[in-house]
């Protein structure tokens, strides 16, 4: 990564892996140790992760993912960005790089991947620490749209056709930190270098499209609850006292993992590897077994 920013925690081998439809996810390789895929939050990408991805490849090989259409990896505008295309997006790109007996980390909706891909891939599947997991949408944008007046606003007008669009489409740093405001208990929280970075790949060719398009696909993510019996493996779910779901969501969630235990992190946020990743990395070393 010639380019990193300057204040970037962590390095690593960059991939890009083709999936058999011809696009391609990009994956950073570090640490070692037993595998650990590491999976980002909406609208964000491996970056997001600075801060923990020193923490978990002190004892793990660390895979951390750009999702599809996300970050790096390709966007194109045939493809429906809902959840089922970025599990098996993913299961592909853990097929191809042979893991095994896999600890699944997520944040937002990458927390619900790790939990719809542990129901897919049992076998391969030896644990999932959750953080956050963005289930519980009952509009457009539902999650996003409780973090503050800004986003409520924003994406509501994202929601409207056409007009959406031409919304989306005059997106700015300013605006996109007002967004994600919502999801920090302080703007601080989020670096200036990566809100830069955030910034420069929401001006990518296509990233608009895959924007809307995953917000568009908000009923995928309720539905994710459908696969959660089927976990087989230990769950430690992780909420921040302030995440956008609400109580009920939390014990709902929880009560359909037969596996799964609840912690929840005082004075924190959605975005918790950003807003509190000290607490974070304590409560996974007290919960998630070596």
């Amino acid at each position: 990564m010639n380019d990193a920013p300057k204040d970037l925690k962590f390095n690593g081998e960059e991939h890009f892996i083709k999936l058999t439809n011809g696009e391609t996810i990009r994956v950073i390789k570090t640490g070692q140790g037993a595998p650990l895929l590491l999976m980002h939050t909406i609208r964000t990408q491996i970056e997001f992760f600075s801060e923990v991805i020193p923490f978990y490849a002190e004892n793990y090989t660390v895979y951390a993912v750009d999702l599809p259409g996300h970050g790096l990896s390709s966007i194109h505008k045939a493809m429906n960005y809902d959840e089922p295309y970025l599990r098996n997006a993913l299961i592909e790109v853990i097929n191809q790089l042979g893991l095994d007996n896999l600890t699944l980390v997520g944040e937002s909706i990458g927390a619900t991947l790790a939990l719809t891909i542990a129901a897919t891939l049992p076998e391969k599947i030896k644990q999932v620490f959750a953080v956050n997991t963005y289930d519980y949408e009952t509009r457009y944008a539902d999650g996003i749209r409780r973090g503050n007046l800004i986003a409520n606003f924003m994406l509501w007008n994202y929601s409207i056709p056409v007009h959406g669009a031409i919304f989306a489409a005059l997106e700015n740093r300013f605006f996109l930190s007002l967004v994600m405001n919502g999801g920090v208990t302080n703007i601080r929280k989020i670096p200036g270098w990566l809100m830069k970075l955030f910034d420069q790949t929401g001006h990518r060719p296509g990233y608009t499209y895959l924007g809307r398009n995953i917000l568009k696909n908000w009923r995928s993510w309720s539905k994710s609850h459908e696969f959660y019996r089927q976990v087989k493996c230990p769950v430690i779910l992780v909420y921040g006292e302030f995440d956008w779901s609400t109580q009920q969501e939390r014990s709902r969630t929880l009560n359909q993992l037969p596996t799964a235990t609840l912690q929840t992190i005082a004075g924190a946020g959605h975005f918790l590897s950003l807003d509190n990743p000290e607490a974070l990395k304590l409560v996974f070393k007290k919960t998630v077994p070596s």
